[in-house]
């Protein structure tokens, strides 16, 4: 997967489990206009704590990621490697520290090990290649995924082909405000940067803030896009020709990274769509989405292949959306379970239970309330999830 004027690389700097690429490095030939949203969480990682402060300052020409260790909680020590990263970055790279980016992800708490870490910075920096692919990024950010999740998309602008590629990490800790653990997407085509900024963030909403597997927001949750230009078209803007076409792309893309993490949930089985509609507008209704989509008993209930309708009720009448349950509708795809708050009865419940028992399936929850709709996407709950978190750390 290739995108002009990109090169990347990764290597095993064994900061996490033997014989695992861990370190990324992605460089922008030319400096590329950048926009970022990080995590909502009030504890924040020093990585995303200094790439917010650089994104804000101007164009960006080179992104390190590392997994394993997110060096997060870990005071000015941990400020202090992730700038010292940079630093040797930029100088191997010869551009201004600034304009480097960094971001991390694995356990909290635990300092970067800088010894191992700047050792395998000069072997990254030398491997760089246009050719590597961002197949080499997507494994090197893993930590607990079990397949690395990447995407691609092509669109012409002015005549002139470019491409829109991205990777994506994240398993566990995913129900962002903003993104997901970590996601990167990087385009040759020249965009401008407030409509780019405008774009990334509605996409965002559209993709990584609708999703979760288990309601935990990390500290370290980074998604950004690079546009470097070199696909050689004139900037894309709200009025240009072609940005309705790149805006419905990147928006394919990032819904695609964001379902890949939703199936890769920790222990996950299932991939449930969650739609409310009816509701007094959207917000109340992505509140209500989202009370289903997190609720521990729903999920299990989807785990167990119950088609016990009364949890996702009652956590849509606790989510604080404005409910009248004489009027609620609840279907699990086509099958009609529950007409003006009301059980149907008949054979609902089994044709209910057989719908649960596929990998994938959708909920509808029609408020009749007004014209708010929207749509999450989860997983269910199973006992590998606690198995997988409950001994993270070793």
């Amino acid at each position: 997967m290739k995108i002009k004027g990109f090169r990347f690389s990764a290597v095993e700097a064994a900061i996490k489990k033997p014989g695992r690429l861990d370190l990324a490095l992605i460089q922008s030939l030319t400096p590329a206009t950048t926009s970022a949203v990080f995590t909502t969480n009030s504890v924040k990682a020093a990585p995303v704590l200094l790439s917010r402060d650089r994104v804000a300052k101007g164009p960006i020409r080179a992104l390190l990621v590392n997994s394993g260790n997110a060096n997060a909680c870990t005071g000015k020590q941990g400020m202090e490697d992730a700038l010292e990263t940079t630093r040797l970055v930029a100088r191997y790279l010869e551009m201004d520290e600034e304009e480097v980016l960094v971001a991390s992800t694995g356990v909290i708490g635990v300092p970067l090990p800088m010894d191992r870490l700047t050792v395998a910075l000069h072997p990254l920096v030398n491997s760089l290649a246009d050719d590597a692919g961002l197949e080499v990024v997507a494994q090197a950010i893993m930590t607990t995924d079990t397949f690395p999740k990447m995407g691609s998309r092509q669109g012409t602008a002015e005549g002139k082909p470019y491409t829109i590629a991205g990777v994506a990490k994240g398993s566990g800790m995913i129900m962002p405000n903003m993104a997901t653990m970590l996601a990167f997407v990087f385009t040759d085509a020249a965009v401008e940067l407030e409509w780019l900024e405008q774009i990334f963030g509605s996409g965002c909403d559209l993709s990584f803030n609708a999703i979760t597997v288990d309601g935990d927001t990390s500290t370290n949750d980074t998604a950004l896009i690079m546009a470097n230009g070199a696909a050689g078209n004139e900037p894309l803007g709200g009025h240009s020709p072609g940005g309705a076409e790149f805006v419905t792309l990147l928006n394919e893309l990032l819904l695609s990274l964001a379902h890949q993490i939703v199936r890769d949930g920790e222990g996950a089985t299932k991939f449930v769509t969650v739609t409310v509609t009816g509701a007094l507008n959207d917000l109340q209704a992505k509140k209500g989405a989202m009370a289903i989509a997190n609720s521990s008993l729903v999920k299990t209930a989807f785990y167990g292949q119950d088609a016990n309708w009364g949890r996702i009720l009652a956590a849509v009448g606790y989510s604080g959306v404005t409910v009248d349950q004489d009027q609620i509708d609840l279907l699990f795809d086509d099958v009609l379970m529950v007409k003006n708050g009301i059980f149907v009865g008949g054979d609902a419940e089994t044709r209910g239970s057989e719908v649960l028992r596929r990998k994938e399936f959708c909920v509808t929850v029609e408020l009749k309330l007004g014209m708010g709709c929207a749509t999450v996407y989860t997983s269910d709950l199973s006992h590998d999830y606690v198995s997988i978190n409950a001994d993270y750390r070793t």
